[in-house]
């Protein structure tokens, strides 16, 4: 580690991110999909067990036909995602593998081989297997890709919260000191929970908007509206879980990266009893100048809000960018924040003691220490663990690259926030017609309109929220431990450049064929 501030190639670190950030991005546009049909064909199949009413079973049958296309599509992209920590940044790997490697194999060993076995049940079991066993089958096919989803936040949420684990200077890496502690660190818990209930949303919207098709076509009108109201309860239910959840992510947020939410929320100074923006002007083009700017124009907030979501309590303090930089303010156990000046000072103080201490052990050459020599290898390990804390802050070298951009956070997080509103109206409405209301009437043609228009704003809520969470942790890789320049590989920027087309290319590809074969099942409808 203490040589990776040298050759460092700024082109071949922009390419990796890219790379990284277009196979997320387009992974995640079949993963919401699939958590959320899964608990969708899981309902359906459990209405056929119950009633034996084989409108069930031809309902169920249609909604896992969706899920299978898209459950394939998704698997493709996500082993290419898990591939770049070994191409693109292979020091990440190094430095951290033993514990971020752990929830990645739990998830390949168990998750991934619990649902594709299942799956095959569920596809092909309907007349080899009892109603009873079918059943579960379904239910576990849904329950493996939440528990694979389950092990890939924990290693995501690790990254925001490191937890569980000690540096070990004679290895240079980063060892699991307790696996209980990173798989269920309250930050994973709370991200999974928002992340998973985030997902019904999507599996409701895109089951309502089929079903809505199907009644703008006059066909297949009974699956419609029992299918409106199965996904009409979900979406409820997942709005109002995220929602709550939500809540829960911010203060955790609040506790563990203050400036990923001073930058949510443009706060440049803080203090006590602040209010949550509800609308401000942030130039979307350019970073502010946070240093000189005492607030953005034209904000309007919600009084004491932001100080109750931060610290629940609605005259908390709540620290702002420059707080942040600058230090000296009171954390929520007592102690006294240190500058970024301080912090940066101690990281070098354990890049130094670290490089001290290898070059110590080298010329041992296995050979025993003597006292002098022993002592000297106790004192620079001290040295190492004393500062071990900032250790990621030894490799910067501009104060500001550790403020996230602001525009891009500010404004992402209200349209998060401001689609899961126009959601929540949504499914109430859905709900309210779906036991009230004919739906299959042609007055409802507008109702079906705006359910279809809403499946690609469901997925622009769901990035938005994940450029939140990723963008606002930026530089860093693992949060105050490494930077994302120091984790890449040493690999030239035209071969990342180049696998980035490639994979673009592909990826295109593989939306544009699952969008087709989706459309043509829709289109074909159930078979009888």
């Amino acid at each position: 580690m203490t040589h990776l501030l040298l050759n460092i190639d700024p082109a071949a670190v922009d390419w990796a991110r890219a790379q990284f950030a277009l196979t997320a991005i387009y992974h995640w546009l079949f993963v919401p999909l699939t958590l959320g049909l899964a608990l969708i064909m899981g309902i359906m199949e459990t209405c056929y067990y119950r009633t034996k009413d084989e409108f069930w079973k031809r309902t169920a049958i249609f909604w896992q036909k969706l899920f299978g296309i898209n459950f394939a599509m998704g698997v493709a992209t996500g082993i290419i995602l898990e591939f770049q920590f070994g191409t693109n940044w292979s020091n990440y790997s190094w430095f951290v593998g033993d514990i971020f490697g752990a929830p990645l194999a739990v998830e390949g060993i168990v998750a991934f081989f619990m649902e594709s076995t299942f799956v095959a049940v569920m596809f092909f079991g309907w007349k080899k297997v009892s109603r009873g066993f079918h059943l579960a089958s379904t239910w576990l096919t849904g329950l493996g890709a939440t528990f694979s989803a389950w092990w890939i936040l924990v290693a995501n949420s690790w990254m925001q919260y490191p937890v569980g684990c000690a540096f070990n200077a004679d290895t240079m890496r980063n060892e699991m000191v307790s696996f209980a502690e990173v798989a269920l660190s309250p930050f994973a818990v709370n991200k999974f929970c928002h992340t998973v209930t985030s997902a019904w949303i999507i599996g409701a919207l895109f089951t309502v908007a089929v079903s809505c098709y199907y009644l703008l076509r006059r066909r297949e009108q009974k699956l419609a509206l029992k299918s409106i109201r199965v996904g009409s309860i979900v979406g409820m239910v997942g709005i109002l879980l995220a929602m709550h959840t939500g809540d829960g992510s911010a203060y955790k947020v609040a506790q563990v990266q203050p400036m990923k939410l001073a930058a949510m929320e443009a706060l440049y100074n803080g203090g006590e009893s602040q209010g949550l923006t509800a609308i401000a002007l942030v130039n979307p083009f350019s970073q502010p100048d946070y240093a000189n700017e005492e607030a953005p124009a034209l904000k309007i907030d919600i009084p004491y809000a932001l100080s109750f979501l931060a610290t629940r309590d609605i005259n908390g303090f709540v620290p702002g960018v420059n707080d942040i930089l600058n230090g000296g303010y009171k954390n929520a156990d007592g102690t006294i924040e240190p500058s970024v000046d301080r912090k940066i000072v101690s990281g070098k103080k354990a890049i130094a003691a670290l490089k001290d201490y290898r070059q110590l052990k080298s010329s041992l050459k296995g050979n025993q220490p003597t006292a002098d020599e022993e002592a000297r290898l106790t004192s620079l390990k001290e040295e190492i663990d004393n500062n071990m804390k900032y250790f990621g802050y030894g490799y910067v070298t501009d104060k500001a690259s550790l403020v996230p951009s602001i525009p891009l956070c500010f404004y992402a997080f209200r349209v998060m926030v401001g689609l899961g509103t126009l959601f929540l109206l949504f499914f109430a409405v859905s709900l309210f017609l779906s036991f009230k209301a004919d739906l299959a009437e042609a007055k409802f043609k507008w109702y079906h309109i705006v359910a279809i228009a809403l499946v690609p704003l469901g997925y622009i809520c769901s990035e938005s929220g994940w450029l939140v969470a990723e963008f606002g942790r930026q530089p860093w890789a693992i949060q105050d431990m490494m930077p994302t320049w120091v984790g890449v590989s040493n690999v030239g920027s035209a071969s990342v450049a180049l696998t980035f087309f490639i994979f673009l290319a592909l990826f295109t590809t593989l939306l544009a064929v699952e969008i087709s074969i989706l459309l043509k099942a829709i289109k074909k409808g159930p078979e009888d």
